[in-house]
């Protein structure tokens, strides 16, 4: 079987190409990465990129919002759109033979929305409602409050913005952000499946390469924080969650941190599965994952535990840090990690969905894609002696810790 073939162009006005062939699919998907996160909006228009990713599909080109949907359904298209807070994403997976028409539509949407000011009472209401339901689930509230004390602003804001932002957004709100966000420069179009290279390079040159640079935007940092809080709400459960800094994707040490986070609580056997679920039975859920902007990175934990035995359920979560930094990590646990990490990437292989995304993060992140097999390999280089000393240069002094419930907890000194 041929091997897969990564591509990449830059065209003049900044927008790059980055392409995969996938010989054993039929497939093929595309990851759009604007420049339009919620990082770029206003804090006083808090949910703009939001709204705005809903609006560009409500009628595009010569087609209203109906025609629109029609065309993408014709074509079998599988569609995503959503800010977050870097970006703004576009993704979509059809047949092979559809990409180059798939694509055509999505310049409309991207480029030549119809931004119909009818339309932004309904987005709004969307926009309110998603809101409300991130209320209802204390789990997922707790997590967006985290990050805005842990990251510096705006790398910690929520792409669902706020009430506040929400109702103060007008459509001429809408239609600036577009015109000054979305632009080439900075944006990557990431295609993986069954792809011809030369008629793709030549159809997003068409569509796409006289589109006009925009300036790049500045952003300014405030400090987060209090890294140490608590939300009071009247809920039956408490959550809890940490973060602590770690590092980049373009770090040497990437996949060491890595495999430390995975082995702390990014699976079914972890340290904090272990030791606070199953041996104690204090919470259901519990884990830590990785998290990265481009210039900083964190390692995230979360705890879901009833109020009698939250203050417990902390203290075994942060003592298991500090264990791991003294006790190091054993060969079985690293073969785990590394079997789990390894699956994924053969799904990821699978789908062209998923290739798409990763290529686009690659080329955000590090300038190049990654080849698998250096992925593999990479992870295959792990030795527990190697993970354990990275274990304990985790920057745990520097912890964030929010808890959000009827009572607040005692929470370890700053």
């Amino acid at each position: 079987m041929p091997e897969s073939t990564v591509k990449h162009h830059q065209f003049p006005n900044g927008l790059v190409l980055v392409a995969e062939t996938i010989p054993s699919v039929r497939s093929a998907a595309f990851t759009f990465l604007l420049p339009a996160g919620c990082a770029q909006e206003s804090e006083e228009r808090a949910g703009t990129a939001g709204m705005l990713a809903e609006w560009i599909t409500r009628g595009a080109g010569e087609r209203d919002s109906h025609e629109l949907i029609s065309a993408l359904d014709f074509l079998g298209v599988s569609h995503s759109e959503g800010a977050q807070t870097s970006h703004t994403t576009l993704a979509a997976a059809t047949l092979g033979t559809n990409l180059i028409d798939a694509l055509g539509i999505y310049a409309d949407i991207i480029r030549r929305p119809a931004l119909i000011d009818e339309e932004v009472e309904p987005i709004r209401e969307l926009a309110l409602q998603s809101l409300q339901s991130i209320e209802d689930d204390p789990g997922t509230k707790v997590i967006l409050e985290l990050r805005k004390r842990f990251y510096p602003d705006p790398w910690g804001r929520s792409s669902v913005g706020t009430e506040a932002g929400i109702e103060a957004i007008t459509p001429d709100d809408l239609r600036a952000f577009h015109e000054a966000a979305y632009r080439p420069n900075g944006a990557i179009l990431a295609v993986a499946g069954a792809i011809e290279w030369p008629k793709l390079l030549d159809s997003v040159g068409s569509l796409f390469g006289d589109w006009t640079p925009g300036a790049s935007s500045s952003l300014q940092l405030r400090p987060g924080g209090p890294n140490r809080d608590h939300l009071h709400k009247e809920t039956q459960q408490t959550q809890i969650a940490f973060a602590f800094p770690s590092i980049t994707i373009a770090h040497p040490d990437y996949y060491l941190a890595r495999a430390a986070t995975a082995i702390l609580g990014g699976y079914s056997s972890a340290r904090l599965f272990t030791e606070v679920r199953e041996k104690r039975g204090l919470c259901y859920t519990v884990y830590s994952s990785y998290e990265s902007h481009k210039d900083r990175a964190a390692v995230v934990g979360y705890a879901g535990t009833s109020t009698e035995r939250a203050q417990e359920t902390l203290d075994v979560t942060l003592s298991e840090l500090k264990r791991l930094a003294a006790d190091g990590v054993d060969s079985e646990e690293l073969e785990t990690m590394r079997a789990g990490l390894k699956s994924s990437l053969i799904m990821q292989q699978e789908s062209s969905m998923s290739r798409s995304g990763s290529l686009a993060a690659d080329w955000y992140h590090l300038g190049r894609v990654r080849p698998l097999d250096e992925i593999s390999s990479a992870l295959d280089a792990l030795t527990p002696p190697a993970v354990s000393e990275y274990c304990t240069r985790q920057q745990i002094d520097q912890l964030t810790v929010l808890t959000l419930g009827p009572k607040p907890l005692a929470l370890p000194e700053a």
